[in-house]
């Protein structure tokens, strides 16, 4: 995991919303758009709906980078040469240290070819205009789990849930109760103690 001076580091850079960019050269048009995803299904369904929206272009080609470590990646050619079109636009999200982001460039071929370093620089830079007219925001890596607890230890729970500082979700509150809190990574082992603390109390990770 991500530690910084012996702590865990669990936030990471990402983007907050849809964001576009556009390079032009000789006559080819290189449209970037970036988006905020969490996994692979989304991912696919954006390329898709891409696909559909621009489905005269000549590419739709794509990376993405997921997690807070970044270790979920991929980098997509759509039928430009190799290395030419998907890495350099990966590069583009890792040199920005930017993680659960998609970025699709779609090209329009102009007629005449750009050769593999006009490639590189045209999926590099349209890339580059996308992140900068984004909004980049702070994202924290968390845990959610569920408690199950009975109804005489409610107090405790909750005691402990605020003191966290923790939000909780989907509360059921009857002779078996229940709810859900969402635990950044760092205060996940604080958190399981202070829960196994409680008499009766089981916390479930979903």
């Amino acid at each position: 995991m991500n530690e910084v001076r012996g702590q865990m580091q669990d936030s990471f850079r990402s983007i907050s919303s849809p964001a576009r960019g556009l390079f032009k050269d000789n006559g080819s048009r290189f449209i970037a758009c970036a988006y905020p995803v969490e996994t692979e299904a989304e991912v696919r369904e954006i390329v898709d709906s891409l696909k559909k929206e621009y489905h005269d272009a000549r590419h739709h080609c794509y990376a993405y980078r997921l997690g807070y470590l970044g270790d979920r990646f991929r980098a997509n050619d759509d039928g430009e040469p190799s290395g030419s079109a998907g890495r350099p636009i990966l590069g583009q999200i890792d040199s920005n240290e930017l993680s659960d982001i998609l970025i699709v460039v779609v090209r329009y071929f102009g007629g005449i070819k750009l050769g593999i370093p006009g490639l590189i620089r045209a999926y590099r830079t349209s890339s580059a205009d996308a992140i900068a007219n984004a909004e980049i925001v702070e994202k924290v890596a968390a845990k959610r789990f569920r408690l199950s607890f009975g109804y005489m230890a409610m107090n405790d729970v909750m005691k402990a849930v605020k003191d966290m500082g923790l939000q909780p979700s989907g509360q059921d509150f009857g002779m078996a109760c229940s709810l859900t809190v969402s635990v950044r990574l760092s205060l996940v082992d604080s958190f399981l103690d202070r829960i196994s603390g409680v008499e009766g109390c089981e916390a479930v990770e979903v």
